[in-house]
This record gives structure tokens, sequence and C-alpha cells, in this order.
């Protein structure tokens, strides 16, 4: 059963695995609810400088100190190119426009990850520079130069995996 959920949301019952639509799934005993876990989303962004790349250092676990894409979770009833359009001026202080979607990648890296991350490539239209939130530096790096990287989704959009 999954860890995080193992009473009824509606009526507080504990929920019992069993076969509910093609899978093994928590459901309630008591008044038939059952638990589909939804998958976490994240939106990166790619913002290119000519032959460099914004790059943030992650200032929390995992993987404190490597660095990434600027990204984060989608919040409930948030468009993902807002979400990035966010993301991107609470951690780097930089407004940005969104050019297009990039790329879409499957796969959670780590048990607290996105399962989803949408890829934007943007470009900076405004702000300052500056790292805030989860990351302790933003800045741009040449391709040929660039520091130790904390996912393969970066990597992969970098174009080294």
């Amino acid at each position: 059963m999954n860890s995080e959920i193992n009473f009824c949301l509606r009526c507080g019952s504990p929920l019992v695995r069993g076969e509910h639509f093609g899978a093994q799934r928590p459901a309630c005993p008591a008044c038939g609810w059952i638990y589909f876990a939804d998958p976490k989303v994240a939106a990166a962004a790619l913002i290119e400088r000519g032959n460099q790349v914004l790059l943030v250092r992650r200032a929390v676990d995992p993987l404190r100190g490597l660095w990434s894409l600027p990204a984060g979770f989608v919040d409930a009833g948030e468009d993902p190119a807002e979400a990035i359009r966010r993301e991107c001026r609470e951690e780097t202080g930089l407004e940005v426009e969104v050019q297009g979607v990039l790329n879409v990648i499957y796969g959670q890296e780590h048990p607290r990850g996105a399962h989803i991350i949408i890829v934007y490539r943007a470009i900076v239209t405004g702000g300052d520079l500056q790292a805030a939130d989860d990351v302790d530096r933003a800045a741009f790096f040449e391709r040929s130069a660039l520091p130790e990287l904390a996912f393969r989704t970066t990597r992969l959009i970098l174009g080294l995996a």
C-alpha cells in the first residue's frame, strides 16, 4: 500500500489494497472510495544566451550543491507555462517569456521528484539575475564548461545523456 495514504479521504476508514480498474489500488471498504495516485508534474526552462545556458545550484536535498535547469512543481490548477514563469522569477529573479515546449520527459529521479517534466524553451525579458527560493546560485555557463549536474533530465536536455 502507498505509505502516504492509509485512510479514506471521505470517511476516514482504513484503506484495503485490492484489484480496481486493472491495478492494485487502495480502496475504502466502508464507502467504496478508490485512491488513484496522481503523477507529480514539474516544469523546467532551457534559457540560452549565445552558447551559454542558465543553470541554478540546488540549496536543498536531494542533490544539494549540484546544478540543474530552473524548474519546479506545477501547482493544482496552474498552467504549466505559468508555473515555469513563476519558478524562474522565484529562483533567478528573471522574467521570462515561454517560446514553446521543448520536451516532455517521464521518469521520477528521486522519491520526492516529479514523474513528468515539461521542458520549455524560454527567453529573458526582464529582471536581475539573483539566486533565491530553493537555489543558492544562478549563472550562465558555457556549454563547454558546465558544472556538475544534478539530474538526468538536465543532462538529456543539454544533449549530454
